[in-house]
Parts: C-alpha cells; structure tokens; sequence
C-alpha cells in the first residue's frame, strides 16, 4: 500500500486555464500559497522531514515570495500551473525526501573554501 493512500486520499491533477485578471491571478495564488501552507504538517509527517515546522513554512513563503513582481499575466499563468504539479508531487509522495531537502541544501551546506590552504585540505586544489 502507497504512503498515498494510508495518509489519505490522493490529490489529482488541477485543470488550468488562463487568468483572466491581475486579481484572479493573486487570489489563485494565495489560494495555493493556503494550499500548502495548510499541508505542512502532513508533508513533514509523510517525507519525515526532521526540521522545525517554522523552516517549511518560512521556505514555501520564500519561495513564493521569490515571484511576487512578476506582471505578466501568462508568466503568472504558468508559475501557478509548476506550483499545482509541485503541490501534487509532494502530497502523492511522487517526491522523494531528498528532493524535497535539496530546497534547504543551501542553508545548511557549509562554506565553500576560498584560500589555497582552504582548498587543498578540502581535495580541490
């Protein structure tokens, strides 16, 4: 039996069409912001994710912060549409913990060496 189906019921695809307006196009966003914003406990408890639930959430805004000037209307379009798929991926355990971890690699991945000395004792020199 798929983690899917014991966490509950799977999450289908989303038909999507065009926005017709700036406004539908943000509350679609803020819709799916909600979305996964509301699934963090669950997707912490399906990919046993062992870090604070404050770090998901602040990663998901961050991420969709990262798009918040974007204008244009088709653009918008297709962020929203990848944001659905990744929402499916997730929550369908279609997405592995580790693709899911590669999002807070930066963070936790330490320095990268700058000096000669760093590099050599590292292996890169």
């Amino acid at each position: 039996m798929s983690q899917a189906a014991v966490f509950g019921v799977a999450n289908f695809a989303v038909t999507t069409a065009s926005a017709k307006s700036s406004k539908e196009a943000t509350s679609r966003a803020l819709a799916l912001y909600r979305r996964w914003q509301k699934s963090v406990p669950e997707i912490m408890k399906i990919h046993e994710i062992n870090l604070p639930t404050s770090a998901v959430r602040s990663k998901i805004r961050e991420e969709f912060e990262r798009h918040k000037f974007v204008e244009n209307l088709e653009v918008r379009d297709i962020l929203f549409a990848k944001g659905q798929m990744e929402y499916q991926e997730v929550m369908n355990v279609w997405k592995q913990n580790n693709h899911i971890m590669n999002y807070f690699g930066k963070e936790e991945a330490p320095a990268k060496p700058t000096t000669f000395l760093e590099k050599f004792y590292d292996g890169r020199a």
